[in-house]
């Protein structure tokens, strides 16, 4: 009896043994793993910082060119401005224009007839 006594006690010592082992390996990997998540979370930290510097220079990009599309805009308001005014006074020095070609072609036709007439005297 004494000898399973002793065979049981030195299973059970060596049960506890590999489970200490077992739990210190355990416990290893919960540190290490503890690690990881710090270093992820110090990654995503820099991450979120990046991202937000991104976002800032990309609004940054936005906000110029929306500015300059304003710009751009305004000043082909002014040069489409500037061309309707010059359609428009090309358009009536065109009426003038015409007006004084009709005035020089009745005049024409009124001094044919003249000369026509001072011929058929002659």
């Amino acid at each position: 009896m004494e000898d399973k006594l002793f065979d049981l006690m030195t299973q059970m010592y060596v049960e506890f043994k590999d489970f200490k082992k077992d739990m210190t390996d355990f416990k290893e990997d919960m540190t290490d793993f503890k690690k990881d998540m710090t270093d992820f979370k110090k990654d995503m930290t820099d991450f979120k910082k990046e991202v937000n510097v991104r976002f800032d220079a990309s609004d940054k990009k936005v906000d110029n060119l929306s500015n300059q599309f304003v710009r751009f805009e305004n000043e082909i308001k002014q040069d489409i401005s500037a061309l309707y005014d010059g359609y428009k006074l090309t358009y009536e020095k065109l009426g003038v224009v015409e007006q004084k070609v009709d005035n020089l072609c009745v005049k024409v036709e009124k001094q044919d007839v003249e000369i026509k007439v001072i011929k058929r005297a002659l």
